[in-house]
């Protein structure tokens, strides 16, 4: 434990604004303590979102390391071409896809400067 960041729970009640102020940066949290063994962890909640999510990951992809190896030997040898597309993937999970060939992407004139050319019709 890094002392700097351990305080008792008694202390840290006496400074929780600089202890919430203090965990807004990232890296900084602090390790309270109840008659000197760790009782509680405090972070920011934007980095105890991110451990979260990175645990998630972790979980939902045991071998995340090992199939990125994979990938990116099939990249180099050509072998992705024969993976299977997500229209397909998709579709062999009963999802129905849209005919995109028939559709047709317009910016409304409303939204549309006089002077933004990139939008012109060329007529």
């Amino acid at each position: 434990m890094n002392i700097k960041t351990t305080l008792s729970i008694t202390e840290a009640r006496k400074q929780i604004f600089k202890i919430i102020e203090a965990t807004q940066r990232p890296g900084n949290y602090y390790t309270l303590t109840e008659k000197g063994k760790p009782k509680a962890v405090v972070m920011s909640a934007e980095e105890f979102e991110s451990w979260r999510e990175t645990l998630e990951v972790m979980h939902n992809f045991p071998d995340l390391e090992r199939d990125i190896k994979r990938v990116d030997r099939d990249v180099k040898s050509g072998v992705y071409k024969k993976y299977a597309t997500l229209e397909e993937v998709m579709a062999k999970h009963g999802f129905i896809l849209a005919d995109r060939s028939k559709v047709k992407y317009e910016i409304s004139s409303k939204n549309r400067s006089a002077s933004d050319k990139r939008f012109r019709k060329n007529s």
